[in-house]
């Protein structure tokens, strides 16, 4: 295990000893675990819900357009598409 010394805000700690107290942690140190394992998951690497990745294999047989030159074309392609109620 990795040794640092650390400067941190007077919030910072006071977050720590919350989350430490909260989750009967042994040290500040299991709780910068915890902290740092959520923002991982959260925020870093978020994982695919089932629905996405079904939602996701399901779209590579939509029709794949070819490239538009401009914004109109654009405009004209999304008019030509059927209304969702249809």
């Amino acid at each position: 295990m990795i040794q640092a010394r650390v400067k941190m805000s007077e919030r910072t700690n006071q977050v720590l000893n919350i989350v430490k107290a909260k989750y009967n942690l042994k040290d500040k140190s299991a709780a910068l675990d915890l902290v740092v394992s959520q923002y991982e998951e959260k925020i870093l690497e978020p994982r695919y819900s089932p629905e996405f990745i079904n939602e996701m294999l399901d779209s590579e047989n939509d029709e794949v357009i070819g490239p538009l030159e401009n914004a109109d074309e654009l405009k004209a392609y999304i008019k030509s598409l059927p209304d969702e109620d249809e």
